[in-house]
């Protein structure tokens, strides 16, 4: 099947946190990678052209906000590009509100309602969450799990922590696991 390729573009931020590394194409913003995390720029063409669009504009303007420790109150155009189950988790993620979060089984039990299935594997959405391409604007780190373990960033659990305590999330019944995938 053809697969029509879009121009990509790429620019840089500086964030509290680390660099960040931007891509988009002529639809929305295609990728938003910590430097150093797992899945950096995966996905990412070998050709693409270091330009500041306007939309790198709008999402560096969300970005300052954001690490001002406010909700920015407008949105960037984004462009999922993975599969179909990925999407539906991501677009999930999208609802979890600034400063709340939710666990990777109610994410499954999401999905599951939404397909009218009986029930979905919080293991496969952890796998998408995992790879979600477009981090902080899609808000993988408000995805804890069901025990309060602060585990599954790609970004890292440092980086995790500090984006939630950003938000002002309740910390009190979470906790940092001895071991795990993404430590």
């Amino acid at each position: 099947m053809y697969k029509e390729r879009h121009r990509q573009y790429i620019s840089y931020y500086q964030s509290p946190i680390g660099n960040i590394l931007l891509a988009a194409d002529d639809i929305g913003l295609t990728g938003l990678w910590l430097e150093g995390q797992k899945y950096f720029a995966l996905h990412l063409d070998e050709e693409q052209e270091k330009i500041e669009i306007p939309l790198f504009e709008k999402v560096k303007n969300w970005l300052d906000i954001y690490f001002t420790g406010k909700e920015p109150d407008f949105t960037v155009p984004l462009h999922f590009i993975g599969t179909d189950f990925q999407k539906e988790v991501w677009e999930i993620l999208c609802s979890i509100s600034y400063g709340e979060t939710a666990t990777y089984g109610e994410i499954a039990k999401q999905l599951a309602a939404k397909r009218g299935l009986e029930r979905m594997s919080a293991q496969a959405v952890g796998g998408a969450v995992g790879h979600n391409k477009i981090s902080i604007i899609v808000p993988c780190h408000r995805v804890v799990g069901t025990n309060g373990s602060l585990t599954g960033y790609a970004g890292g659990i440092d980086r995790k922590v500090k984006l939630l305590t950003l938000e002002k999330a309740d910390m009190q019944s979470f906790f940092i696991p001895k071991k795990g995938t993404a430590l």
